[in-house]
């Protein structure tokens, strides 16, 4: 198996045309399943249909671009986590992508939400989630974001700083409130993931090392506060990753602490959370793990290691986010202009320039994620050619898919769809160049409904109060 590494292709030396992993196709309309939902497939006219509707159909009625979730396969993908996980608490990442109709969804399927800012939480009670299978994390949580969460009722906060520590109590005992919290801990494993999205290692804005011995500290401070029930340790490592190697690592570094805090205080703490980060196939390369797949190894490496320890085994938690909504969702683009661009060696580049851009997925410029693409309105005859999705925005970096082969024949007015842009591409949209960011639509068994509206100027200019 390969695993492709997130930062992709920086360097690539772009005569030699395409990177090594991106194989040239027996059919270039063809689609790889594993990149798309459940319910994605193109009929005989080439043309992609998601739940029984066509992306001709979208985008007549809604415009491009525009993100389409099979909500089916949403469903069905929290409902896997769940069902794999029995007897855990299974948290879905709000950050990858959060809506009320998606809360609703998720909650409905046996899955808490885990919230990062007070914007999604009144996202997640709006949406009716049981406040008290709602967790809140956040490096800096604003005072008046811990009042809401205490107000709310929240079944835990995850506790960063030693300022916190100071800031949530006394608001808790302001508010009369005694929250529930976890101490979120940097074990020094560093996934292979790109720098940024890498949360484990020591140097970064995130939680309390446990070789600096700041962790221990943390967890006494809590344990000693009267206002704070400290019930347990959290740890996340990462994102986009493919196996249970550095889980390992990380649980068995997290329950040495656990264990030490018990022999310490003969207090023995009632939970612990492996975070999620669980990667998704972006491209052929990807090859991610099924939630069945992550669940027994998991299992095993807790059990093993509490029972090393001589602890018993905490109730556990986990918080898969772009595992859910990645795959469930494409976006959907048009193409305004097509220009080939001849590299050294005799070789060229088809830039096939649509109607979103950076604003509407930033991944590939900030992280170098690579992502695919095809042709989705029509089947074409054309061979492969090397191709480049880019954008509409003033920036040279404004690229969508670094590099596919798309039918040597695409042109101005044909539809794009790239797979695996439920999670972070609508969640970190822009307004870049003053560009509305996209509707978000829904599709299930033949019928379109939008969750997100289009933003319009209209929109932009109602902020803008000069």
């Amino acid at each position: 198996m390969t695993h492709s590494h997130v930062a992709g292709s920086i360097h690539a030396d772009v005569a030699s045309r395409a990177p090594g992993w991106l194989g040239l196709p027996s059919d270039v309309n063809a689609l790889l399943p594993a990149l798309w939902s459940d319910n994605a497939g193109k009929d005989d006219d080439g043309v992609l249909h998601v739940a029984g509707v066509s992306v001709s159909q979208i985008a007549e009625q809604v415009g491009t671009p525009a993100y389409v979730v099979d909500e089916a396969d949403l469903r069905r993908r929290a409902r896997a986590f769940a069902t794999a996980f029995a007897g855990w608490d299974v948290y879905y990442a709000g950050k990858s992508f959060l809506c009320t109709a998606v809360a609703r969804w998720v909650a409905e399927e046996g899955l808490g939400v885990d919230v990062c800012t007070g914007g999604e939480l009144t996202v997640a009670l709006r949406a009716g989630v049981d406040p008290a299978r709602i967790g809140l994390h956040g490096n800096n949580k604003s005072s008046d974001e811990l009042r809401q969460a205490l107000d709310a009722g929240v079944g835990r906060i995850i506790i960063d700083s030693f300022d916190e520590i100071e800031r949530l109590g006394r608001i808790a005992e302001e508010m009369q409130r005694t929250p529930r919290v976890m101490v979120r801990v940097t074990t020094g494993v560093e996934a292979h993931t790109h720098e940024y999205i890498a949360t484990a290692h020591e140097d970064q804005k995130f939680g309390f090392s446990i070789a600096g011995g700041s962790a221990a500290r943390a967890l006494q401070a809590c344990q000693d506060h009267p206002r704070l029930e400290l019930v347990g340790i959290h740890s996340h490592i990462g994102s986009q990753i493919f196996d249970t190697e550095g889980f390992e690592v990380a649980a068995r570094r997290t329950l040495r602490l656990h264990a030490d805090f018990a022999e310490r205080t003969g207090i023995q703490l009632q939970e612990l959370d492996l975070g999620g980060g669980f990667g998704i196939a972006y491209t052929s390369a990807d090859t991610p793990n099924t939630p069945d797949g992550l669940a027994g190894p998991l299992r095993q490496i807790i059990e093993t290691e509490c029972s090393r320890l001589g602890v018993a085994v905490p109730h556990l938690s986990i918080e898969p986010g772009r595992a859910i909504s990645g795959p469930s969702a494409f976006a959907l683009y048009r193409v305004g202009t097509v220009k080939t661009v001849e590299l050294d060696g005799g070789a060229s580049r088809l830039y096939v320039a649509v109607d979103g851009g950076m604003s509407d997925n930033i991944r590939t410029a900030l992280y170098a994620a690579e992502y695919s693409a095809t042709v989705a309105s029509r089947r074409s005859d054309a061979p492969p050619a090397l191709s480049r999705v880019v954008g509409k925005h003033c920036e040279g970096g404004d690229i969508l898919v670094r590099d596919e082969f798309l039918p040597a024949d695409v042109a101005a007015g044909d539809l794009i769809a790239v797979p695996a842009s439920g999670a972070y591409s609508r969640s970190m949209a822009s307004n870049y160049n003053h560009v509305p960011r996209p509707p978000v639509v829904a599709v299930r068994d033949g019928v379109i409904s939008t969750l997100i509206r289009r933003e319009t100027i209209d929109d932009l200019l109602a902020l803008d109060v000069g």
